[in-house]
């Protein structure tokens, strides 16, 4: 699959969440999305980043942005990390990788030594219209919640969008 870019329609998809609901992203039209893609549910980086979300989640409610975390942990594991940490945000589960795939998310990674396939960290800011605004494919999992933000807030007054 190419790469996506921005000004691309966002790829669609239906996925489980952890309440066993089945959620696609077309319920989300007229509503700016922030689709995050993690590697895995309790380890150091990807806590970091859903805690970064949460801290400041309401001012994504404010702005009208739905936050929505995808990775291929199972519903149970996704129930489990949003409980710990209190995360007032969908968690999709992915298990084949499929959606991580079509966003280019999800590809070849070395650890140790080791090659294995798995979820790249991006981030997707997705418009009311169902276009991708914004694409993330460094991110910095202390920070990024807080940049995206910034860019929400700069898009929207630029398109005039709320």
């Amino acid at each position: 699959m190419n790469e996506l870019t921005v000004g691309q329609a966002a790829p669609p998809f239906r996925l489980v969440s952890g309440d066993g609901q089945t959620v696609a992203l077309e319920q989300f039209r007229g509503q700016w999305v922030v689709l995050y893609f993690y590697p895995r549910d309790n380890t150091p980086g990807c806590t970091a980043e859903a805690c970064g979300f949460r801290d400041v989640y309401p001012a994504f409610q404010q702005a009208q942005a739905v936050v929505i975390g995808i990775s291929t942990d199972p519903p149970e594991s996704h129930v489990k990390f949003s409980r710990k940490y209190n995360l007032p945000f969908l968690l999709l589960s992915d298990p084949d990788g499929q959606v991580a795939r079509a966003y280019g998310s999800y590809g070849p990674k070395k650890f140790m030594g080791k090659t294995f396939e798995g979820v790249f960290r991006h981030t997707f800011l997705i418009d009311p219209q169902g276009q991708i605004a914004q694409i993330y494919r460094q991110v910095k999992p202390e920070t990024h919640a807080q940049q995206v933000l910034a860019d929400l807030a700069r898009l929207q007054n630029r398109g005039g969008e709320n």
